[in-house]
């Protein structure tokens, strides 16, 4: 075959799988709607440290509000491993507004039972005994947090996914209270950015949530009020990871 051969079958091949992606997203915007809208539908994001919220769950965030979805988030640290915890905490907030969460719907738990730290273990009960309590008091009828990957390998977001895990196991959350959680990849997917679509349509998820250019740039936008973290892998992160646009999820 020669060259030009090669080429049209390329454009072909390219044409046909683009018209499959497009069909598929479609086709999941409605099983989402189907799966998550409810009326008066109450999200409880769940993450260990200012960033989080930008930095692995902004798809999911802005995907929600497309469903019309009322999220509130709790941070269950400071992010105070250098001494930052004040202006970290600034940061989150300025970051959840970018992300359109109330400011009256974001709590962060500044606790020394719950330190920024990879080297130490946060028990998993007394995650548990807040997380319901927190449950109850706004209505949460969907949770999203970590999976048992913890995304980047960090205890304390492994941490949270097994008091979650605990509670669901041992038939603890409030009736209707369902758990989402993010899916972790292997470090080439997590670093391809958009190229990773296929991928993530391939393998077996329960919701899939893919920003637009228009959120893209929101998320960014979140991303940059956490100034005091942007270093420049971060920055390299911000550009190349595939959490700034893509999320993937399954549920417990």
């Amino acid at each position: 075959m020669d060259a030009v051969g090669v080429l049209v079958l390329a454009v072909v091949v390219l044409a046909s799988a683009f018209f499959w992606v497009w069909d598929y997203l479609e086709r999941m915007k409605w099983q989402e709607q189907a799966g998550l809208l409810r009326g008066e539908s109450h999200t409880l994001l769940v993450i260990a440290h200012p960033d989080d919220e930008a930095m692995f769950f902004a798809p999911t965030v802005l995907g929600l509000a497309r469903l019309r979805h009322r999220v509130f988030l709790l941070c269950f640290s400071a992010g105070n491993y250098y001494n930052q915890g004040e202006i970290r905490k600034k940061e989150l907030r300025q970051s959840c507004d970018v992300l359109g969460i109330s400011p009256s719907s974001v709590i962060v738990i500044d606790n020394r039972d719950f330190p920024d730290d990879p080297n130490v273990q946060w028990d998993t009960e007394h995650l548990a005994s807040i997380l319901l309590w927190h449950l109850a008091v706004n209505g949460i009828n969907l949770v999203v947090t970590f999976d048992a990957g913890g995304v980047s390998g960090h205890s304390n977001h492994v941490a949270l996914y097994a008091a979650m895990r605990t509670l669901h196991s041992e038939g603890k959350l409030p009736k209707g209270c369902s758990v989402l959680t993010l899916q972790s990849v292997n470090i080439l997917r997590k670093y391809i950015s958009l190229l990773d679509l296929p991928f993530s349509l391939l393998h077996t998820c329960d919701v899939l949530f893919v920003l637009t250019g228009k959120e893209v740039a929101q998320a960014k936008r979140a991303m940059y009020c956490h100034r005091s973290q942007l270093l420049w892998f971060r920055r390299l992160y911000v550009r190349f990871s595939r959490y700034m646009r893509i999320n993937s999820l399954h549920y417990l």
